[in-house]
């Protein structure tokens, strides 16, 4: 099975990653905080055990990006610095002498796994195990405690589980599979268009789509074309036709940016799982939020404590267990009151696919499951989602971003096919294309529009022409540093050395911020600030992302500017937008070897994320050896010419 296979890779390069990296290099993936300090410790509104801890780090860094959030399995360790600092694996971080014969001490890594409760900026929440040892955190004055990321087998469990009840499954969960995997035609109610002023003709198609859909609609939204207005105005229209919706979404962020739209809506959401985005408007419509704010809960809060109190006590006679009883039965009671409360007022339940399978959503069933950003997800992680549900919408876009997937010969076997794009192949008539875009220059749309989606898209008219400076180009390509047969040794791509196996490319960083710097020239300071321009700079690659950030909070000419640009991975790009778009390639090379840029998928994502300007950097003589950058290369050579 592809999925065991992806299970067994993933699981075996995190068993490697921790036997081979110290700590130093976990914390720059992301993977690792070190130091932490411990806050509080308490019962939270679903009497959870929890631990706050927070990053401590130099007041002239920047906090660094992590991949800590809510639900992921995370261990604790301390280390003893009187060896120096050691990884987390029992290697040091300092450079040894080859004849240096002392080993570092091994850190204690504590055996019980906790859960990211929540997470924002350098303060994290993780719930442990009652009876957790909490003393043991405190520190001597030479140890280091730290919290590093668990190999989450959670996730695969309920994949797995997912997949074993949809094979066996009769009634409407297996119609649905037999469906999904056939030629079937999908049923529809038939009835005229409805009419929705606010939409464009495209829009309003796709809501009457998923409207007539009896079994499965396809909203497939490129970049700018307003599918998340769509999307909401789809969910909307359905709560008009029914009590409650569901709505998933892969990761947390996707999640939240959905449940944000709605409540704006006017929509009451109750979002199963605490929000990546922190902030009070997202943590209203938290269960948990809500939970702690319904006027049971002080009584309830209150009963839990005696329990706890209860149970310290040494003595557990006959009277002990039928206060513990009583006390149990009443606690239980005020729980199920305030669930049943919480429910029945949401219009939408909002959580991740793998977050559906709650137990607070047990015996729940809904009429239609939404699931945005559908083409990130892996199948069997749809289906987590799918048994609780009569009909599914999905929406995405297959020509972006896909689902993320670490066994080559798993993705060779299909595995990075999603439900999505398997139903969209086999049943066309199913999808919806939003056709009508908002978001960038006509010439930045249009390559995109060509490549990816057969040259049906439109520029909306307001944004057809939009530009910075007058006359000017909204696609270059400035030629990076060419490789070493043309003589120029210092503008090749490396090994980073320090983020595992991802490659930089020194020279072309260093371009990448002087092509920015003489673009902000042209445009004036004055005209930057005004008019609040942002920018992205992208690169696929995380340690030339690093680098990038390192030579940027350096550089005394973006000073006054630096809140204005954002550096990330393209994946961190995904769902953003900005008016200027810099992307540094990296690839560098005799042999003409681009990795995994050939996902061009990622660029297509890359490229789109532009309003009105995109400036490439990439070396020409490697990359355009693939058929995808040599049709770009010419491209924004005939916007030269044109202009």
């Amino acid at each position: 099975m592809l999925l065991q296979m992806e299970y067994e890779a993933e699981k075996e390069e995190f068993q490697q990653a921790q036997q081979a990296r110290g700590v130093e290099r976990l914390v720059a993936r992301g993977d690792a905080w070190l130091p932490v300090r411990v806050g509080r410790s308490y019962y939270n509104s679903l009497n959870q055990f929890c631990v706050e801890v927070f990053r401590q780090s130099a007041e002239e860094e920047e906090p660094a990006e992590h991949n800590f959030e809510f639900g992921r399995p995370v261990q604790f360790f301390k280390i003893d610095g009187s060896n120096g600092t050691n990884g987390a694996n029992g290697q040091s971080h300092q450079a040894q002498s080859p004849h240096q014969t002392h080993q570092p001490q091994s850190p204690h890594i504590f055996s019980s796994t906790g859960t990211v409760s929540y997470v924002d900026g350098d303060r994290m929440v993780v719930s442990v195990p009652d009876g957790f040892p909490v003393s043991d955190l405190l520190l001597t004055d030479d140890a280091q405690l730290g919290v590093q990321l668990f190999f989450d087998e959670t996730s695969y469990r309920l994949m797995f589980e997912a997949l074993e009840r949809t094979m066996r499954a009769k009634g409407r969960l297996g119609y649905l599979r037999d469906l999904f995997y056939s030629r079937q035609k999908a049923e529809t109610f038939s009835f005229p268009d409805m009419g929705f002023d606010y939409l464009n003709p495209t829009q309003a198609h796709a809501v009457n789509e998923v409207l007539r859909a009896k079994d499965v609609s396809i909203v497939h939204g490129p970049p700018g074309t307003g599918k998340t207005t769509t999307l909401v105005e789809a969910i909307y229209e359905t709560l008009r036709r029914e009590p409650q919706v569901l709505v998933c979404a892969q990761s947390n962020m996707a999640v939240d940016w959905i449940s944000e739209k709605l409540v704006d809506r006017g929509l009451n959401v109750l979002r199963i799982g605490n929000p990546s985005r922190v902030n009070d408007k997202m943590l209203s419509f938290t269960y948990e939020r809500r939970f702690e704010a319904h006027p049971d809960y002080p009584q309830l809060w209150a009963i839990r404590k005696a329990i706890r109190d209860l149970r310290s006590q040494k003595k557990h006679g006959e009277q002990w267990h039928q206060k513990m009883d009583r006390l149990k039965s009443r606690a239980t009671e005020l729980e199920i009151r305030i669930n049943q409360e919480l429910f029945s007022q949401a219009h939408v339940i909002a959580s991740t696919l793998v977050g559906s399978a709650n137990r607070l959503l047990d015996g729940q069933k809904f009429g239609t499951l939404f699931i945005d950003e559908a083409a990130q997800a892996l199948e069997a992680a749809c289906w987590i989602a799918i048994r609780r549900a009569g009909r599914v919408v999905f929406a995405g876009d297959h020509c972006q971003l896909p689902p993320t997937v670490k066994c080559y010969e798993a993705l060779k076997g299909g595995l990075g096919r999603t439900l999505m794009e398997r139903i969209a192949n086999e049943k066309p008539e199913v999808v919806t294309l939003l056709r009508m875009q908002y978001r960038m220059h006509e010439d930045i749309m249009r390559f995109s529009s060509d490549w990816f989606y057969h040259n049906q898209m439109i520029a909306a008219p307001q944004v057809r022409n939009r530009s910075i400076l007058d006359l000017d180009l909204p696609m270059t390509w400035i030629e990076a540093p060419v490789s070493p047969s043309e003589g120029d040794t210092n503008g090749n791509e490396a090994p980073s050395g320090g983020a595992g196996t991802s490659l930089l490319n020194k020279t072309e960083a260093q371009l990448t911020l002087l092509s920015l710097q003489a673009y902000f020239e042209l445009i004036g300071r004055e005209r930057i600030m005004e008019e609040r321009l942002d920018v992205g700079i992208i690169s696929p690659y995380r340690a030339q992302v690093q680098l990038l950030r390192q030579l940027l909070r350096k550089n005394d000419f973006f000073k006054p500017f630096r809140r204005f640009i954002t550096v990330n991975t393209v994946d961190g790009f995904q769902g953003q937008e900005r008016d200027i778009i810099v992307i540094s390639l990296v690839r560098s090379n005799d042999e003409g070897q681009i990795g995994f840029l050939r996902d061009l998928r990622r660029m297509n994502v890359a490229i789109t994320r532009a309003r009105m300007k995109v400036i490439i950097l990439g070396d020409r003589h490697t990359l355009t050896r693939h058929p995808f950058y040599r049709k770009l290369w010419q491209y924004i050579q005939s916007l030269r010419k044109t202009s």
